[in-house]
C-alpha cells in the first residue's frame, strides 16, 4: 500500500502491521537491532514506530525530509531517542538539546557508539542506518564545502559533492571502527539507496543518472536502478554482479544469513504472508544465476506530483521490460554537469518496450515490433493488478499540529492533554541546558544561505492541491513535493 507516494506529515497511516520485516525475523535467532537515521514508515501511533516493529532501539526521525541542523519538518521537531527501560517501558525522548548539531556527523556518532556497545555484549547484531544525505533540502557545514573550491565552481553543485563527501567521511568512519574493534571479519554491509537522482530539465541538475534514462519516480533505468555495494571481506571476492536482483530479496536472503544457512532454529515460529523475494546470496557469493526472472516495477493508478499523470503499469520480465502509460517524468537523459551533451527530453509513448541488455540506456522502443511480447506481459501485469493491495495514503490530519505538542511531531493519536495515554510509553523532552543559535527554518532562508539567491515560493495552498497540481506549477525551479519547501517552513501548518 505504499506504491503511490510517500507519508507526508501528518498523515495518519504506515507500513501495515501485518508486514514483518527484517528486525523482526533477525530477533527471532537472537540478534539486537537497531535503527538510526529515517524512518519514514508510519508515526501517527506508536506501534507503528521503530521499537514496535522489532528494532530495540532508534535514533533518529520519524518523518520525511528536513531540516539537518534544526531537524524542523513543516513547524514540528523531529529528533528522537526510542528505547526500553529496564521496565520493558518504551521511552520516547525527544532530543532538543541537539537542535543546531548536523545529522550526518549525529548518526555516524550514535552507531560508532551502538558498535563498542556491542564489543562488550558479543551478541551478533543488525544495524539499518538511513542517512539524510544526500536528499533535499541540500545542507551541509562550510568545512566539507571548502574541499571543493577551486574543482567546482557552480555553488549548487559544490553543496551536493559535498554533502555525498561527509556521508562517505562517515561510513569511512563506522567501518574504521569495525576495524578496530575486529568485527570487519564477520560483518556484512550493504549500502544501497530508494532509487536513482532527482534529475529534471527545468532547474538546475545536481545528480546524474546518465547514460541511464530517467531518474526518481521515472519508470526508467536512472529511477530504478541505484549505486549498490556489499562489502564482507571475509564472505566476498572482488568483482562486479548484473544479476536481476530486487529490494524484496533482500528480507529472505538476510534470513537465510541470520539462520546459518537454517541451522538455528528461531525461538518462535516465524508467520509472513507470502513472500515475494528470493534468497540471493547464492547468486551474490558465488556468482550463480538469479532464482529471480521479473519484478513489478510500479503500478500506480494515480497522478503523482513531480511524477507521472496518468495511470501508470510497468514490469521488468527477463531481458525486457514493459511500460504502459507515463515512463516520466523525467524522461530524458540528464547528463553530469561537465557533460556537453545537452539534456534530452524525448517525447513518451503510452506503450513502450525496451530489450534492456542490448539497449539499457532506454532508447529503442520496440513495442511496435513485438505485438505478441507486449500482450503476454501486459496479461502478466494484469495478473499483478488482481492481487494489488489499493494505496494506504491518507489525507492530513489537523489534530496532528506540532503546536499542539510544544513544536514537536508526536504520535498524536496517543496522545491525550500534551501526554501518551497509551499504556508502556513514557514521553521525555530533553531540552538544551542553554539556547542555541538556531538554522534557519524557513524555505526563503534556506534557499538564500545555501543556494545564494531567492527562489519561488510554493504556496500552501499548492500544496492543499495535492495530485491536482497545473502544469504552471510544476514548471517552477523548486518543484514543490521534491524539495520539500513546505516541510522546512515553519508557517505551513
Amino acid at each position: 500500500g505504499l506504491q503511490h507516494d510517500v507519508i507526508y506529515p501528518g498523515e495518519p497511516w504506515g507500513l501495515p502491521l501485518d508486514e514483518v520485516i527484517i528486525p523482526q525475523i533477525l530477533k527471532e535467532y537472537n540478534y539486537s537491532t537497531h535503527a538510526v537515521g529515517k524512518w519514514h514508515l508510519g508515526m501517527h501511533r506508536y506501534k507503528f514506530t521503530p521499537v514496535q516493529r522489532g528494532f530495540d532501539d532508534f535514533f533518529g526521525y520519524y518523518l520525511g525530509a528536513q531540516n539537518y541542523n534544526t531537524h524542523v519538518n513543516g513547524g514540528g521537531y523531529d529528533l528522537r531517542n526510542n528505547f526500553r527501560d529496564e521496565k520493558g517501558i518504551l521511552v520516547d525522548e525527544v532530543r532538543r538539546d541537539l537542535d543546531g548539531k548536523y545529522s550526518t556527523e549525529l548518526y555516524a556518532k550514535h552507531t560508532i557508539d551502538l558498535l563498542h556497545k556491542k564489543k562488550q555484549e558479543k551478541t551478533p547484531f543488525f544495524i539499518y542506518l538511513a542517512f539524510q544525505n544526500a536528499h533535499a533540502p541540500h545542507m551541509v557545514p562550510q568545512h566539507y564545502i571548502d574541499k571543493y573550491s577551486t574543482d567546482i565552481k557552480d555553488e549548487k553543485e559544490k553543496i551536493f559533492a559535498a554533502m555525498a563527501s561527509a556521508m562517505d567521511e562517515a561510513i569511512g568512519n563506522i567501518t574504521d571502527t569495525l576495524k578496530t574493534l575486529k568485527f570487519d571479519k564477520n560483518t556484512i554491509i550493504v549500502f544501497s539507496s530508494d532509487n536513482g537522482g532527482n534529475v529534471n530539465c527545468m532547474g538546475h541538475v545536481t545528480s546524474s543518472n546518465y547514460p541511464y534514462r530517467g531518474g526518481k519516480r521515472a519508470m526508467y533505468e536512472g529511477g530504478v536502478r541505484s549505486p549498490s555495494f556489499i562489502w564482507a571481506p571475509a564472505f566476498l571476492d572482488s568483482g562486479e554482479n548484473d544479476e536481476m536482483i530486487h529490494v524484496t530479496d533482500w528480507l529472505p536472503t538476510f534470513w537465510r544469513l541470520g539462520s546459518l544457512n537454517g541451522k538455528l532454529k528461531p525461538n518462535h515460529p516465524i508467520k509472513t504472508k507470502p513472500l515475494d523475494g528470493f534468497d540471493q546470496w547464492d547468486t551474490i557469493s558465488q556468482h550463480k544465476a538469479s532464482p529471480r526472472t521479473e519484478f513489478v516495477v510500479n503500478i500506480d493508478l494515480e497522478p503523482v506530483g513531480c511524477g507521472h499523470n496518468v495511470p501508470t503499469w510497468a514490469l521488468r520480465w527477463n531481458d525486457w521490460k514493459l511500460i504502459i502509460g507515463n515512463g516520466g517524468p523525467p524522461s530524458g537523459w540528464y547528463p553530469a554537469p561537465e557533460v556537453s551533451e545537452s539534456c534530452n527530453n524525448p517525447n513518451q509513448s503510452f506503450i513502450e518496450l525496451y530489450n534492456i541488455k542490448e539497449d539499457p540506456y532506454e532508447h529503442q522502443n520496440l513495442s511496435h515490433l513485438k505485438p505478441d511480447l507486449v500482450h503476454t506481459l501486459t496479461l502478466r501485469l494484469m495478473e499483478y493488478n488482481s492481487t494489488m493491495v489499493k494505496p494506504n495514503n491518507v489525507g492530513y490530519d489537523p489534530n496532528s499540529k506540532p503546536k499542539l505538542f510544544d513544536g514537536i511531531w508526536v504520535p498524536w493519536l496517543d496522545f491525550k492533554d500534551g501526554k501518551p495515554f497509551v499504556s508502556g510509553v513514557k514521553y521525555v523532552v530533553k531540552e538544551p541546558k542553554q539556547s542555541s543559535d538556531k538554522a534557519t527554518d524557513t524555505y526563503e532562508e534556506l534557499s538564500k544561505e545555501y543556494y545564494g539567491k531567492e527562489s519561488t515560493k510554493v504556496h500552501k495552498s499548492i500544496w492543499l492541491q495535492g495530485n491536482q497540481l497545473k502544469e504552471e506549477d510544476l514548471q517552477q525551479e523548486k518543484c514543490w513535493k521534491e524539495n520539500w519547501e513546505w516541510e522546512v517552513d515553519n508557517t505551513v501548518f
